[in-house]
């Protein structure tokens, strides 16, 4: 988007009175936060937020590299392969779907037919349909829209549940066929809808970087539900293209989304590559053998990244969700972090595992960092209300006002990459950063409770009853409390607002 149509004069005053505002609450508001007393924890406060903020300044420098020296290059070279006559030998859409609704459907399929047409090369689209009501539209608009292309149309019917099923018949059919090695092939959800130009742009890194064997692209999304839900979705689709640039300035990215990515065949027709798909599964010390509900974008990124593949974004390629809340929309919003949370960290510990001789540091590293961002997280709202407690409300404002121009500031760096300045953007990055470490907080100790409201509200967990459900449960919720205690007594014991007994008291206790 042009400069001045997103950062237009009443978006810059808007910005300029905030940051105004939040310098008069912290000089001319009482406040204790240099008191002798509690000075440990502002410095705390402040050394934490500036190690997040210079790791989020080092995504961002590598991400403008990306984006605008390195990425250029490589779309450079494509567009002069392209415009030689270079073409896939064929093209092939691997599609899941379940009873999506039909204005959906269609323009999904409108979406792929426009860029089979741009590409100018044949094309099958395979569908994974668990029900004959999406198998129906999808035919009927395919045959209206794309009757005068070469286009294929194969549904392969699940005959198991679920969407890792669903892919993985697709590709056993696939394989059978016998598709070129060489044949890129588009893994997408039924209701992503491919921007113009998307496909050609893929297709143009495929064919400038023969070592590239898997790429994923931009994603943006439009909510039919609350506003303050298009906004959360619009910031955190600006958060990703920030990460995922700086991500592949290391030729590696830390997901191969499920909404579209592509892959070269040869990949997608081993045997482990499907079994991967199809029967995930984490062996946990409380929660026993479990297979993956839903995370099939992590299951083929971790092959990937277990083979030493090059994998890469594509930033100017794109396309569109449609989300469509029905009930509480918050409570999707908690839904959904604990589906990709859960994600997260089945994948996350299997990956770093692979060692930085595996991947490059600097993506083995991002793996850490996720895990460790989910506890510094929690420490300053610790902080706060603990120094609030011992100090009074003067902290609590001042520490308010901390929040509001930093979140400000960093907001700042996402409007860079966001579809235009929202300002609401400050209050809710905080609440998804506190919501989003607490539910992972949650969820670290719950990794077989798996529930998927997008596809059929499927749930998974364990079916059997008596003790060790008891157990299990009792000890999940055991070490949630551990965790959480654990983090709030340390943290205000190096904060100094709780002293330990010293060894001599402690031992005078034991032997009067």
């Amino acid at each position: 988007m042009p400069f001045f149509e997103k950062w237009t004069p009443t978006a810059l005053l808007h910005i300029a009175l905030y940051l105004g505002a939040c310098f008069m609450i912290l000089t001319l508001v009482p406040n204790s936060i240099w008191d002798p007393e509690i000075e440990a924890i502002t410095y705390v406060i402040g050394i934490l937020g500036l190690w997040r903020y210079l790791w989020w300044s080092t995504h961002f420098v590598r991400a403008i590299i990306y984006g605008r020296i390195v990425y250029p290059r490589l779309r450079s070279r494509g567009e002069t392969i392209w415009q030689a006559g270079w073409r896939p030998r064929h093209l092939h859409f691997m599609m899941t779907t379940f009873r999506e609704h039909r204005e959906i459907s269609e323009a999904v399929v409108r979406g792929i037919v426009s860029q089979v047409r741009e590409a100018g090369c044949p094309a099958t689209l395979w569908l994974g349909s668990g029900d004959i009501y999406d198998e129906e539209i999808i035919a009927a608009h395919l045959a209206l829209v794309g009757s005068d292309l070469d286009i294929t149309f194969r549904i392969v019917r699940q005959n198991q549940s679920g969407k890792r099923m669903a892919i993985a018949l697709v590709l056993r059919a696939m394989s059978r066929a016998m598709i070129s090695d060489g044949d890129p092939v588009v893994f997408m959800d039924g209701d992503f809808v491919i921007a113009p130009g998307t496909l050609r742009k893929c297709l143009q890194v495929f064919a400038a970087d023969p070592e590239c064997q898997a790429l994923t692209t931009d994603e943006d999304v439009i909510v039919r539900g609350p506003w303050w839900m298009q906004s959360w979705l619009d910031m955190r689709f600006a958060q990703r293209r920030l990460a995922m640039q700086s991500h592949a300035l290391s030729n590696r990215v830390i997901t191969l989304t499920g909404r579209m990515s592509m892959f070269r065949a040869r990949h997608v027709k081993q045997e482990e590559f499907i079994r991967l798909l199809e029967a995930d599964y984490l062996d946990h010390w409380l929660w026993s053998k479990f297979r993956f509900l839903s995370g099939d974008d992590k299951s083929t990124w971790f092959y990937m990244l277990k083979h030493g593949h090059r994998l890469l974004y594509v930033p100017d390629g794109t396309g569109y969700t449609i989300e469509v809340i029905k009930g509480s929309a918050f409570k999707r919003m908690v839904e959904n972090f604990r589906r990709w949370s859960g994600n997260m960290l089945r994948n996350g510990k299997r990956a770093i595992s692979l060692g930085p001789a595996r991947m490059p540091f600097f993506i083995w590293w991002c793996l850490i960092d996720q895990r460790l961002a989910m506890w510094t997280m929690l420490v300053s709202p610790v902080l706060a209300i603990s120094a609030t407690f011992f100090k009074g409300l003067g902290y609590a404002i001042a520490y308010f006002a901390f929040l509001a121009m930093t979140r400000m500031l960093l907001s700042l760096v996402i409007f860079c990459y966001a579809r235009k300045v929202d300002l609401h953007f400050v209050w809710i990055l905080y609440v998804n950063q506190i919501t989003n470490a607490s539910v992972k907080v949650f969820m670290l100790w719950r990794l077989a409770k798996q529930k998927w409201s997008n596809r059929g509200d499927q749930k998974a967990g364990f079916a059997e009853g008596g003790g060790i459900a008891v157990f299990r449960e009792v000890m999940a919720n055991y070490l949630t409390v551990l965790s959480v205690v654990s983090l709030f007594i340390a943290t205000i014991v190096y904060a100094k607002l709780l002293e330990l007994p010293s060894w001599d008291f402690v031992w005078t206790m034991v032997i009067p």
